[in-house]
Formats: C-alpha cells, sequence, structure tokens
C-alpha cells in the first residue's frame, strides 16, 4: 500500500537568542533521554504507577525530550559559518496512547520532532510539521480528535517559548 499525503509545516519565527530559546523551551520539557523512558516503564506497576511515573517528567508543558540531536554542533565540523540548530523528538506516552489505542500504526508519528535553529540574520525558527497532518493518512476520526489536543498543545509550547503572539 501506498498512499500520498499532504503534510502541513508551521514555523514561528522569533527576536530572541537561540540560547534564550532553547533554555526556555528545556525549561518547558522534561527529559527522558538515555534510557529515561525504559526505565520509566520497568519501574512501573500498573496503570496509575506508570501515569505517575510519566507526569512527573512532563514539566509545564506537558511534553518530555526523548532525543536531542545536534544539527549545529556536528555541521561546524564541515561547514564554517554554520549557525546553531538543534531537532527535538519530543511527546509523552500518555497523549500518544489518545491515538495508538485506536490506530497503532500512528506509531509512526508519535512522539513528534521539533527543529530549533538560527538563520544567517540571528532570527530564531522553532518548526514542525502539524500532527493532525502526518495523522491524515489512517482516515480514523478518532485519531483526528485525538490529533486536534497534539496540535493545540504543540502550538502553546512553540509560542510559548519563541515569544510569538497569537496572531503573528
Amino acid at each position: 500500500m501506498k498512499k500520498t499525503i499532504a503534510v502541513e509545516y508551521v514555523e514561528y519565527v522569533s527576536d530572541l537568542p537561540f540560547e534564550s530559546v532553547i533554555e526556555a523551551f528545556e525549561k518547558a520539557t522534561g527529559s527522558v533521554e538515555g534510557g529515561g523512558f525504559t526505565k520509566i516503564a520497568a519501574a512501573a506497576h500498573g496503570k496509575e504507577d506508570f501515569e505517575q511515573l510519566v507526569r512527573e517528567q512532563e514539566k509545564t508543558s506537558g511534553f518530555m525530550r526523548f532525543l536531542t540531536v545536534d544539527h549545529g554542533a556536528w555541521m561546524r565540523r564541515f561547514e564554517s559559518g554554520t549557525t546553531q540548530s538543534k531537532m527535538y523528538t519530543i511527546g509523552n506516552p500518555l497523549i500518544a496512547r489518545t491515538m495508538l489505542r485506536h490506530e497503532m500504526a500512528a506509531g509512526l508519528n508519535v512522539p513528534v520532532r521539533v527543529h530549533i535553529f538560527e538563520d544567517a540574520e540571528k532570527k530564531v525558527h522553532f518548526g514542525y510539521h502539524v500532527p493532525s497532518s502526518l495523522m491524515s493518512v489512517y482516515g480514523n476520526a478518532e485519531v483526528m480528535k485525538a490529533c486536534e489536543a497534539l496540535d493545540a498543545k504543540l502550538d502553546r509550547l512553540a509560542r510559548a517559548v519563541t515569544g510569538v503572539a497569537i496572531g503573528d
């Protein structure tokens, strides 16, 4: 089977310094990098315990970082003048569950990825593919309903860390 879908990309452009956006983002998201999620899953003694352990990691945004890739750090080895750039895989298994229970294939698109980078003019960009556009491939109304909440949560996080107001 092969399907083609249109994917929506959202990008917020901030006047804040790269370091400030990264600091705000990392403060708003918990981290389970380096095997932390595996430890949570192994330590949990049932559904309620798992939920509690996850909630302890989610921070103010409701998201946690699963992976950070510092593209800027490795690109500077090859390209002079390369700007700063970090890609994060973020999510929350309690949010993912709202989609996966209706369509296990949705696991391809959760957790989500966001990219924060600085352009040549020192503007900071926060970009991501809108989860509901990625999940539209499944044609599942329940998944789409759950994605609407995820889309809104991701939008709030992006606006909070970039300082971009609604309507900008």
